[in-house]
């Protein structure tokens, strides 16, 4: 239901179900997150983090996601924290999902340390560093960042 923009339907499933597992709670997320959806999927990662399920990276992800789409920074940098204390930090996805969620909150300070830092950057990396740089209106620096 998540993934088809049910979003209604699919947190009646989520609340009824018996039994929720790490896969339930990410399904549920992430659907929150993939549509626009930020605040429901953060309250929901508190809640899942307060009931103790193990976080995996692709609820990180989910989680950034949606602090990039509702400009939540202060719940991005704390997030960022539990990726660093879990050693997530150096996953070439989670250090693409951090530069943009940086950059869709307007930090492009910390979304460069985040580019800077990464150990292995690929093409998503690059242009989430551009598109940031772009969608902040700096184009020179989208333009250095293409050059480098």
């Amino acid at each position: 239901y998540a993934k088809c923009g049910s979003i209604e339907e699919a947190r009646n499933v989520f609340d009824n179900l018996l039994n929720r597992d790490v896969v339930s709670w990410g399904a549920m997320i992430s659907g929150y997150a993939l549509h626009g959806h930020g605040l429901p999927a953060l309250e929901l990662f508190q809640k899942m983090k307060q009931e103790g399920i193990e976080l995996h990276t692709v609820i990180y992800l989910s989680a950034l996601k949606a602090c990039g789409s509702i400009g939540a920074i202060e719940q991005g940098r704390l997030i960022h924290d539990q990726i660093i204390e879990s050693h997530l930090d150096s996953h070439v996805a989670v250090g693409n999902t951090l530069i943009d969620m940086y950059a869709k909150c307007g930090s492009l300070d910390y979304a460069r340390k985040v580019f800077d830092d990464l150990p292995n950057r690929d093409v998503v990396s690059w242009a989430a560093m551009i598109a940031g740089y772009a969608r902040c209106g700096n184009s020179r620096l989208a333009v250095q960042c293409l050059e480098d």
